[in-house]
């Protein structure tokens, strides 16, 4: 791989974000100076995507190595100084030594080898695919709930017509709706008069937005208005009536 090093030069003192920083040893590997065997050397590591630069101090202004995170393996692995919590780059590629790095204590060891495990663009577009197939199948179940949600507010918003053919069953009563009310309709003006009251009932329906045939909701309290408006008119009528009907009469009906 051919690298432009005034190119990565800048990329490493730039200021764009590094993924993760610090202090780790190195006892050599790709690129590193070397070191007197069993001591090693503290170096100050900036890694940014998957490039992992390292310096001679934190103010230092040209990298001393640098290492491609692409086709390679992080582990753990020991260190030639005993309790050193060290871990190793590996490739592939046959004849390339890994590159060992000790960090400082366990928690700093962990997250180094996170941080450089998690740099390379392979695992990069693994994550991608995954969030990709994550995506796909919330849309999925998205689509779903809409739709069932859909259906359920459509066959719920539908109205109810109540059965002509058959009684319908109202506090307890039976309410003869086939019948028609002018039956109970006896003194006064008769057929033609309950006629009238029949039909000033329902052009007041009518005039409310609702059917003179049939209310348009199976809500019990509408249906119950409904009714009532008609049963209160011909209530209305009839007081009326009574009004009108001479004393005599009165009294040959209660003698009667």
């Amino acid at each position: 791989m051919k690298l432009n090093e005034r190119s990565v030069a800048h990329y490493a003192l730039s200021d764009s974000p590094a993924d993760h920083t610090g202090f780790l040893r190195t006892w050599g590997g790709p690129g590193a100076p070397p070191t007197p065997s069993g001591t090693g050397r503290t170096c100050w590591f900036v890694l940014k995507g998957n490039l992992l630069f390292s310096f001679d101090s934190r103010e230092g202004r040209a990298p001393l190595s640098l290492v491609v995170l692409e086709g390679c393996t992080v582990e753990l692995a020991e260190a030639p100084v005993p309790e050193e919590f060290a871990f190793a780059i590996r490739f592939d590629a046959p004849g390339v030594r890994p590159h060992v790095l000790a960090a400082d204590g366990p928690a700093a060891q962990e997250a180094w080898v996170k941080a450089l495990s998690r740099a390379s663009f392979g695992y990069m577009r693994l994550v991608v695919r995954e969030l990709e197939s994550q995506l796909q199948d919330a849309r999925q179940r998205l689509a779903l709930h809409r739709c069932s949600s859909h259906r359920a507010t459509a066959s719920c918003s539908r109205p109810q017509v109540p059965d002509r053919r058959s009684p319908s069953l109202h506090n307890g009563h039976v309410l003869a709706r086939d019948l028609s009310p002018r039956g109970s309709v006896e003194e006064g003006g008769g057929r033609l008069g309950a006629e009238r009251e029949l039909r000033g009932s329902a052009g007041l329906l009518l005039g409310r937005g609702q059917s003179p045939v049939s209310p348009e909701t199976s809500c019990f309290a509408t249906l119950h208005d409904w009714y009532g408006q008609e049963i209160m008119e011909l209530r209305r009528g009839w007081r009326r009536r009574q009004a009108r009907r001479s004393p005599p009469e009165l009294e040959r009906q209660d003698r009667s």
